[in-house]
């Protein structure tokens, strides 16, 4: 019995030190048994992170208080849902207080340094795009994603974003999707800005606190139209009814070991070894999964050792056979140097024999070329003037044929001429010959006066 109560008293310090933000729930008994650790990737102090944060200023860095005070809102939310669920059972619903306070820290630690629109027609960045891109890291989460994208009813992001944390959460993923979204910082880079909760240190606090929360089981009633009006308001209040949540009280735990075996501590009891059990399931389950993990890592190594092996072996016969074609290459190699050595040789010798023919031949040409050029400008000369002389000759040419043209007009004026003299001397001869006539009638006249008298 006693080992039973220490072991109870073992279980609630754990969950308190999940709740507070340690990481590491790994911690020793009276009995000097250890509990085995917790799946957390990073142990970081919460105490002095808040302390040193402390140091700086609003208004010298307002972003780091921000995300100081999510961290602690986040510790006073996850260490009030997991005692809550300590006391009124094991399955929680939507109307569970703490439960709700939950979701709405969530929604604000995703929702914190989203990047801005940079143009008015670019469309506004939003956290479900993060979430989405979940499923590209652990292709396990395409269930999810898939899953809420065909939820009857649900027409905005933040309802879908809401859906999807509601389902992780009752299928104890929660703290895995949220780990692997914090280590890919090239994809959260596209949806934050570099001070963003989810691109700094507290990040990694708070995926160590969900991880508490895989001892919780939940039956949610996933309503669209609750979930897309749904406000995102955190009432403070709840937390701060009963003090400062970030250390547990002490009298509690004293409390609860001093009770006798009444109803009251047997219900306690109960209580007590039903979270253990869980815990324990949840520990054995993430121990089988990380076992299997490593047989198949250890068988993929067998395979790829006996792989290499066969390939080391096919490699040194391959090497073997390398060197030996390399050995025969080289006395090839030998070889064929003396032989193109020796070509070389006689291909200078005949391109020193053509290289002389070469000169001599061009000095030959060269004064065939200078003779040549002699003859070319003396043919020119000659050309010259006999173009010259054509010139000369066509100027002649022409000017002879202006005086056949002035020549042929003369005769033809001359022609001219001499056919009118032709015609006056005809006129003339046939005066000459009517006077002659006129002559002879009146030499005929006198004689016939003479006669007639």
């Amino acid at each position: 019995m006693a080992s039973s109560m220490n072991e109870m008293n073992l279980k609630q310090k754990t969950l308190m030190r999940l709740a507070s933000g340690d990481d590491n729930p790994s911690n020793e008994n009276d009995e000097g048994l250890a509990w085995p650790q917790a799946t957390i990737a990073k142990k970081v102090e919460p105490q002095k992170l808040v302390s040193k944060r402390r140091d700086d200023s609003v208004l010298k860095n307002p972003v780091l208080v921000e995300r100081a005070n999510l961290l602690n809102i986040a510790k006073l939310c996850i260490k009030a849902l997991i005692e809550s669920a300590l006391e009124e059972g094991r399955i929680l619903d939507d109307e569970h207080i703490p439960l709700q306070q939950f979701f709405v820290v969530m929604e604000h630690i995703l929702a914190h340094g989203l990047k801005g629109k940079k143009f008015v027609l670019e469309k506004k960045k939003e956290f479900w795009s993060a979430l989405e891109a979940v499923e590209k890291i652990m292709p396990e989460a395409k269930d999810i994603t898939d899953s809420v994208r065909n939820l009857p009813g649900l027409k905005t992001n933040i309802g879908r974003s809401r859906a999807w944390l509601r389902l992780a959460l009752m299928q104890k993923k929660l703290s895995d999707y949220f780990r692997a979204l914090i280590e890919r910082k090239d994809i959260l880079g596209e949806f934050y800005d570099p001070g963003a909760a989810l691109m700094e240190e507290e990040a990694t606090v708070i995926a160590g606190l969900l991880v508490g929360l895989n001892v919780i089981d939940c039956n949610l009633y996933l309503k669209g139209d609750d979930l897309d009006s749904a406000p995102s308001v955190l009432d403070i209040s709840v937390f701060m009814k009963d003090g400062n949540y970030l250390e547990k009280p002490e009298e509690a735990g004293a409390g609860c070991s001093t009770d006798g075996g009444g109803g009251p501590s047997q219900n306690s009891d109960l209580s007590s070894i039903l979270d253990q059990k869980n815990y324990l399931e949840e520990l054995n389950r993430h121990l089988n999964a990380q076992i299997s993990s490593l047989q198949i890592r250890v068988k993929g190594l067998e395979e790829n050792n006996s792989q290499m092996k066969q390939e080391l072996a096919v490699a040194k016969n391959n090497l073997l056979s390398i060197q030996a074609m390399n050995e025969k290459y080289q006395t090839e190699n030998a070889r064929l140097s003396q032989d193109v050595n020796k070509k070389i040789e006689l291909v200078r010798a005949d391109m020193d024999v053509e290289r002389e023919a070469y000169n001599t031949s061009r000095a030959g040409l060269d004064s065939l070329y200078k003779s040549a050029q002699d003859d070319l400008q003396r043919q020119t000369h000659e050309r010259n003037e006999l173009q010259q002389d054509l010139q000369l000759q066509k100027s002649m040419k022409t000017e002879m044929e202006m005086a056949m043209k002035l020549l042929e007009k003369d005769i033809h004026e001359k022609q001219d001429t001499i056919v009118s003299l032709r015609k006056q001397l005809g006129d003339i001869k046939t005066i000459n010959l009517d006077l002659y006539n006129k002559l002879q009638n009146l030499k005929v006249l006198p004689d016939t006066r003479l006669t007639l008298l």
